[in-house]
Formats: C-alpha cells, sequence, structure tokens
C-alpha cells in the first residue's frame, strides 16, 4: 500500500508495524465515522499521517 495523496511516497509493509497501525487508524476511522457523532475528521488524518511518517523512519532504521 502506498499513498502519494496523503503525502506518503514510500510503500508500507502491511506486516509492519506502520502497516499495522494504517489498518487499525482506517478501521478506526470508518468506526468513528458511522457513529453519528461529530469529529475532525482532517485532523484525524493529519495526526494518522505524522506518527506513520515516524514509525517508516523507525522501520527504516531498524528500530521499530
Amino acid at each position: 500500500m502506498s499513498d502519494t495523496a496523503g503525502g506518503r511516497e514510500r510503500a508500507l509493509d502491511p506486516n509492519g508495524p506502520s502497516g499495522e497501525f494504517a489498518a487499525w487508524c482506517e478501521a478506526e476511522f470508518e468506526r468513528r465515522r458511522n457513529t453519528g457523532d461529530t469529529f475532525d475528521e482532517a485532523h484525524y488524518r493529519q495526526a494518522m499521517e505524522l506518527v506513520l511518517d515516524k514509525l517508516q523512519r523507525l522501520e527504516e532504521e531498524g528500530r521499530a
């Protein structure tokens, strides 16, 4: 999975920490959208991207 629209250009390893976190975030995002409660989707995505970028850097360094 790679995401250039969200700013990430590196492919995520679906079995690595960043891939697992991305899958969890997507499921949580859909869950929140379906609750009917309001939440800031843009801030959620922005926070998710910040964490994913950090996780990917750690994975590349062999530290995640």
